[in-house]
């Protein structure tokens, strides 16, 4: 008897560790629709889109990939400013979007702005405001994307002043170290 259950704990323990690995790998049914897709609401690709401009994904070509799931433009414009944002709202009840049909709708979008980083003079300048920024969002080829407007990025307070001290640390220029300092003291400022 001992026997049979030593055989039948070996035989099942790959099974078992196959199983957990698959798990892991497929995760949540959220993980496996895949950006965009039609299952989901398009304020998600919208949402996601917005955290990602937050984070900073749009503050260096590497970092653009992650964004392009989200959207239906291939190249980002250079940019010389930067809007710093403390608070952004996306709203997920449809009854607040403009739907033009099943497939293309409009939702306005709510930034609470600090103000503007000037990249050309590493200034900021503040200005508390609330921008809205209506976000077309269309089916395309299965997918829903944001096909407009393109907006200078929209980046967290935090993350641009890390972004900052990463330039400044990284500068040679003692004059162009030094407007990164004063950035920064600016950018801390602004909490």
């Amino acid at each position: 008897m001992v026997n049979i259950v030593k055989r039948a704990h070996v035989s099942l323990t790959p099974s078992l560790i196959a199983v957990a690995i698959l798990g892991l790998a497929v995760g949540s049914h959220a993980q496996v629709t895949p950006s965009g897709s039609m299952k989901r609401s398009p304020a998600d690709v919208v949402k996601r889109y917005v955290l990602l401009d937050q984070k900073g994904a749009r503050l260096d070509a590497p970092s653009f990939d992650t964004v392009l799931p989200y959207i239906d433009w291939k190249e980002e414009p250079a940019w010389g400013r930067v809007v710093v944002v403390q608070q952004t709202n996306v709203p997920e009840d449809y009854q607040k979007w403009e739907i033009i049909n099943n497939l293309e709708v409009i939702i306005p979008v709510t930034f609470h702005v600090l103000g503007a980083v000037y990249l050309e003079h590493a200034s900021f300048i503040p200005e508390d405001t609330v921008e809205e920024v209506r976000f077309h969002v269309k089916v395309v080829k299965n997918y829903w994307r944001i096909i407009s407007p393109i907006i200078p990025p929209h980046v967290g307070l935090k993350r641009m002043m890390s972004f900052a001290r990463e330039a400044e640390a990284k500068e040679q220029n003692e004059a162009h170290r030094t407007e990164l300092a004063s950035l920064i003291d600016s950018l801390r400022k602004a909490k």
